[in-house]
């Protein structure tokens, strides 16, 4: 195991141990890197789960055209190219993951009824794919939930990734301390934007790497 996922792992170890003892400032980790209009705005799959009980909205400017963009999110996934965060800590928990630092042509042409794991035990629908623009996952059961990246063009050589997680749980209060806000947020918080930060890393190294050439 690389000395530098320990580090990471500790660190976000860290920062999710400070979101959780930090609950006042949730409203402003829903939104982390989002403005205003793109909280409020209707994104590819939110027709899924119209009234949510709770989600998060965040959003990383990455200098790289949505087709540099592109490959990196469309690869994603356990036993795929990973989700580009701390990989020790999913591991931690049996997810097997395996950030990639390329991108692998085999995964590059996900369909809508496919699925992509967040565990080996843990696979969850594509429901839309616009290549380019949008990947949403949609999973029903007692809990649910929405999963989307959108690609939104800034100009030619600027985009905005926008992450939106949704979620509902049924009643009780076991539903509520399991898959509410209370523990899920701050973990999510700090694994969606260390993978943000990691695709953004990744694609702007490519498109730099395009320019050169």
């Amino acid at each position: 195991m690389k000395l530098k996922n320990i580090g990471e792992g500790i660190e976000g170890a860290a920062f999710i141990v400070f979101a959780l003892v930090t609950p006042f400032l949730r409203p402003r980790r829903t939104r982390w890197g989002a403005t205003d209009a793109e909280v409020k705005k209707k994104l590819p799959g939110d027709e899924l789960m119209p009234h949510p009980k709770w989600g998060y909205t965040h959003v990383v400017t990455i200098k790289a055209s949505a087709a540099e963009v592109w490959p990196w999110i469309v690869q994603m996934g356990q036993g795929r190219a990973g989700f580009y965060s701390y990989e020790f800590l999913e591991n931690l928990v049996g997810c097997n993951i395996h950030n990639a630092d390329r991108i692998i042509p085999e995964f590059q042409h996900l369909q809508v009824g496919e699925s992509i794991k967040l565990h080996p035990k843990a696979p969850v629908p594509v429901a839309i794919v616009e290549p380019n623009h949008a990947l949403v996952l949609h999973f029903e059961a007692d809990f649910s939930s929405n999963w989307m990246w959108v690609l939104e063009k800034v100009d030619d050589k600027t985009t905005r990734l926008i992450s939106r997680w949704s979620g509902d749980y049924g009643p009780g209060l076991k539903n509520r301390l399991s898959y509410g806000p209370c523990f899920m947020e701050p973990i999510e918080f700090n694994m969606s934007r260390k993978m943000l930060l990691g695709i953004k890393q990744r694609a702007e190294s490519l498109a730099r790497s395009n320019a050169k050439n």
